[in-house]
């Protein structure tokens, strides 16, 4: 009787057995479950990149079933029909948008189905005839596709407009004063005073000498001319190297090294000065009336430690131009501002004897 026993148990086992693998084939081939399965057909119009048989199918971001074969179209070689077998209960209706949503930029991809209003009829799947779902082009197109046919646009678009886009590119540049690749313009330089008789005393002096105080319309770099009284224009696209109040500075202190008194400097530089030299510029420029000539016009004060004015002068002066060109007003203004330089590092170093 015991050897009947285990006969018995040994066979009830191998049934279990085979029962339990005819369970999982069945499993297997209703794709992950046991539940009713629903198929479709997915008609794409746009090269589908990394779809496969096996990848999953979503409805609103879950999985719902798997793609069961891909296949081209006999009649019309440009599209693809992929088989999707899907959960029964999937709301599929007739207006219900399918698409390729991409795992990442560059992932495997899966068929997406969205929405649906309850309004459209429902879309039974059967085996025997699936219905057919149209895919959205635009929906089915990977980023690497997407960003494909966005640069062939803009390419296209830039080809078609290049002339337009030069002249925007060339006006942007000189508005922001850099070089649009024509004729680069000159700037040009004022020059220190020199050729200085040698001191009998540089002095025992420090003096600072700030940058001087003009008003808005000699707050520049442009080469102007005065016309009319009071009103100035620029000349052509005439420049200095550096704007008016900066290049007048450097380039006096530069004339005081050249006469002797190498202890002059920039505020900055000179914490505690025995004096300073403050300069206001009233006038620098071209004028054309009686005759084409450079005009100076400058005020100067030596003040001491204590704010005190020592000694002030005005100086003006004006030399005789060749023309109002660029050329002919640089050339002026540089010699009356070399000139009147000389006469200012001769008067400031009297006053602080």
């Amino acid at each position: 009787m015991e050897f009947k026993a285990r006969y018995i148990l040994t066979g009830l086992f191998a049934v279990a057995v085979i029962v339990a693998m005819f369970a999982f084939v069945y499993w297997l081939d209703n794709k992950s479950g046991f539940g009713e399965r629903a198929t479709y057909q997915v008609r794409f119009t746009v090269p589908i990149t990394g779809l496969s048989t096996g990848a999953d199918v979503l409805f609103n971001g879950v999985k719902v079933g798997e793609v069961e074969r891909i296949q081209l179209d006999a009649a019309n070689p440009g599209d693809l029909i992929a088989t999707i077998s899907i959960a029964a209960a999937t709301p599929v209706h007739a207006d219900t948008g399918v698409g390729i949503d991409y795992q990442g930029l560059t992932g495997a991809a899966n068929v997406l189905l969205t929405g649906g209003s309850l309004d459209a009829p429902r879309l039974v799947g059967d085996a025997a005839h699936p219905p057919m779902l149209q895919a959205n082009p635009d929906a089915s197109r990977s980023w690497t596709q997407k960003a494909g046919r966005i640069l062939g646009v803009l390419d296209n678009m830039l080809e078609k407009n290049s002339g337009r886009f030069d002249a925007i590119l060339a006006g942007l540049a000189k508005l922001a004063g850099g070089d649009s690749g024509k004729d680069k313009k000159v700037t040009h330089d004022l020059l220190a005073a020199t050729s200085f008789p040698s001191p009998a005393d540089t002095g025992k002096w420090q003096l600072s000498i700030s940058e001087p105080s003009v008003v808005l319309a000699l707050n520049t770099d442009r080469i102007l001319e005065r016309v009319d009284g009071d009103a100035t224009r620029p000349i052509d696209d005439a420049r200095w190297a550096d704007s008016l109040p900066a290049l007048f500075q450097a380039r006096i202190i530069q004339s005081f090294e050249n006469a002797g008194y190498l202890d002059v400097m920039r505020p900055a530089d000179a914490p505690d000065p025995d004096y300073n030299l403050a300069i206001d510029i009233r006038g620098f420029w071209l004028i054309d009336k009686p005759r084409p000539a450079g005009a100076i016009d400058l005020v100067v004060k030596v003040l001491d430690r204590n704010g005190a004015v020592v000694a002030a002068h005005h100086f003006q002066a004006q030399v005789p131009a060749t023309g109002t060109g660029e050329a002919a007003a640089a050339s002026a203004l540089g010699e009356v501002f070399t000139s009147t330089t000389k006469q200012l590092v001769t008067w400031t170093a009297s006053n602080l004897k």
